[in-house]
């Protein structure tokens, strides 16, 4: 599996409403801004730097999205837009009633094209080939939605997208995930977890790595050159860091707790209103993931 595709299966297309649904993008956003602050600002004690976040799971575990996209594919853009309206709670027709959390990763592979996406990373291309390993493609492609790290389909085929997610695992009992936030300089966040999850039957003799992933945002870039030259970008849940807190030992039927840190490295323009952590536990050889659990940073941070 070496060989890459812009958009398997010929260029993607776009729907007649996406400018429409790109607008109501931004507007949701703007809201979710305001209600996280107002949120935030009633649980982060006063002067401190230092706010403790929380969630003991719901019955089953949200299904977690994974995009794999480009700012140098012209097939991506309305893939970001469906993928920007899943995280928001808001594409019920793709999503129905099943929770999701999404977290979208830019490759690097298309950067030859004239065009430099600013936040793809050479280690989300690898992610990505480990997926394509596991769920035995011939080759990567942008944009590739994989859903719960077993199943994938192109990112903007709403109806491929709709039935991955309604036939995702949802693990019961979900993992309960604590988390605190430290920012321990201007440059440097600290998150420490701490995980209580069942480990599953069958899969007793398997690692499950606790993963956590820092994410931005209402990200608008003017694309200059490239596929997609003289577009105005939008991006929203983009994967700036993705650490390893920890992990859960080879356990039968048994309930593991564990704990673990990292220190995520922040950019100059990082702001808590626009950033957020996705916490979840998977599989290092399987790719399975068996649970996942977002959180809102404190604007005291």
């Amino acid at each position: 599996m070496s060989d890459f595709c812009c958009c398997c299966f010929g260029r993607a297309k776009v729907d007649s409403n996406d400018d429409v649904r790109e607008n109501n993008v931004k507007m949701n956003l703007m809201k979710k801004k305001s209600t996280t602050g107002r949120r935030d600002a009633e649980e982060a004690q006063p002067g401190s730097s230092m706010a403790r976040n929380s969630a003991t799971g719901a019955q089953q575990s949200p299904v977690l999205l994974e995009l794999f996209t480009s700012q140098g594919c012209s097939s991506c853009p309305p893939a970001d837009v469906k993928f920007a309206r899943l995280g928001q709670g808001i594409a019920k027709d793709i999503a129905g009633d099943v929770p999701v959390i999404t977290l979208a990763y830019h490759v690097d592979y298309w950067n030859h094209l004239g065009w430099q996406d600013p936040f793809a990373k050479s280690a989300w291309t690898q992610r990505q080939r480990s997926y394509g390993q596991v769920l035995q493609q011939n080759s990567i492609y942008t944009p590739e939605l994989v859903v719960q790290g077993r199943a994938h389909c192109v990112g903007s085929d709403s109806r491929s997208a709709a039935s991955l997610i309604q036939s995702a695992p949802r693990h019961l009992p979900a993992p309960v995930i604590h988390a605190t936030f430290e920012r321990t300089s201007p440059s440097t966040l600290r998150v420490s977890v701490t995980v209580s999850a069942k480990k599953r039957a069958g899969n007793d003799q398997d690692r499950v790595d606790v993963l956590v992933a820092l994410y931005e945002n209402g990200l608008v870039t003017e694309c200059k050159a490239g596929e997609n030259r003289r577009k105005l970008l939008t991006n929203e849940y983009v994967v700036r860091s993705l650490e390893t807190a920890c992990t859960l030992p080879p356990a039968a039927d048994a309930d593991a707790v564990v704990t673990g840190q990292v220190l995520l490295q922040l950019w100059q323009s990082f702001s808590p209103s626009t950033t957020g952590i996705v916490i979840f536990l998977q599989n290092p050889v399987s790719k399975e993931v068996f649970g996942a659990q977002q959180f809102h940073l404190p604007h005291t941070l």
